[in-house]
């Protein structure tokens, strides 16, 4: 029975300790909508897209190793990294009803910063680094439209999805839309003009080799050259495995 008292002790103990303590939510990935409201319910699976582009971002690096690509989520970091200083600058909340809620500022947007360097970038990769030569066929300018309207697309809805889920102003978005944009040009710019001319010879390095690291800024556009060369590849190994069977 002494056992038994002094389990019961001790759980009423810790029940009593976790009542004293203090819960906080996890910003970073929480969103919340009004119950009963579909558009806001989109909205916020809308809100998490930069989730998901965090997510891609680590399948593509490690699967792909590509530098241009570890160069572009550097500057996605930075681009973070940027934004927070922003905040912890102008120190402006966020509308008031989030307040109870949110102790992080929320001067300028880091959803519409993150999303709008995304968008901003990838644009400037589109229609500047990938590219065939001398083939501007209708084919790539359709699908080259497709890619940026969906990007324009996605950073808007993101953008508007904040605003209306009131985690932040109109002026904090926009603010965050414009300096993702303007770090997104800069970015581009280093990436292009000076980090590229610098791959061929990171890429020689002994322990970029041992990581797998390649440069492939040189190909036109890689996803056509991976894929003209893979079949090729399919097809001379089924070649070779047909005539070693009929052996």
């Amino acid at each position: 029975m002494a056992a038994t008292d002094d389990e019961a002790f001790l759980v009423h103990s810790k029940l009593s300790n976790d009542d004293r303590l203090e819960w906080v939510p996890l910003s970073l990935t929480l969103v919340e909508y009004p119950q009963g409201d579909w558009l806001g319910k989109l909205f916020a699976i809308i809100s998490l897209m930069p989730f998901g582009i965090i997510s891609g971002f680590v399948a593509l690096i490690l699967f792909r190793r590509d530098m241009h690509t570890i160069t572009f989520f550097l500057g996605t970091g930075l681009n973070e990294v940027l934004n927070l200083i922003l905040k912890h600058t102008f120190c402006e909340a966020r509308p008031i009803h989030r307040n109870a809620l949110y102790t992080e500022y929320g001067m300028p947007s880091s959803h519409s910063q993150f999303m709008w360097f995304f968008s901003t970038y990838v644009l400037y990769f589109v229609f500047i680094r990938l590219h065939h030569i001398n083939n501007n066929t209708l084919l790539e300018n359709m699908w080259k439209t497709a890619i940026s309207v969906t990007c324009i697309l996605v950073s808007t809805l993101v953008t508007i999805s904040r605003v209306y889920l009131q985690y932040h102003t109109w002026k904090q978005v926009l603010s965050g839309a414009l300096v993702g944009f303007l770090f997104a040009s800069l970015w581009f710019a280093l990436t292009y003009l000076i980090f590229t001319p610098l791959f061929p010879l990171i890429a020689s390095w002994r322990m970029s080799e041992f990581l797998l690291l390649r440069d492939t800024t040189l190909i036109p556009n890689v996803l056509w050259f991976e894929y003209t060369h893979s079949r090729q590849e399919a097809r001379a190994r089924g070649r070779k495995l047909v005539s070693m069977k009929s052996q």
